[in-house]
């Protein structure tokens, strides 16, 4: 299943959930419900927003070699990551 990163930025925190790619998550309390954390002082309807380094599909044995820039284990072209286009 893919994994996908959240901002809130009610309170500035990145969460990594794991959920179809057919879901749509919008708020914090929903953000926290698939994670498994609590709200804390954030207002649950505080709004969340993908980043676009979300959406890949982690492996146990995925990893970063030589040769591969990103997690996805393949190059973004340097502009999605902030690492450098590899050649």
């Amino acid at each position: 299943m893919p994994t996908y990163d959240y901002r809130c930025d009610a309170n500035g925190r990145v969460i990594e959930v794991k959920h179809r790619m057919s879901e749509n998550v919008h708020t914090w309390g929903e953000l926290c419900r698939l994670a498994g954390l609590e709200t804390g002082m954030t207002d649950a309807m505080s709004p969340v927003r993908r980043l676009a380094t979300g959406g890949n599909i982690v492996k146990r044995s995925s990893s970063v070699g030589a040769g591969h820039a990103c997690h996805s284990g393949a190059c973004c072209g340097g502009s999605g990551c902030g690492l450098p286009e590899q050649s």
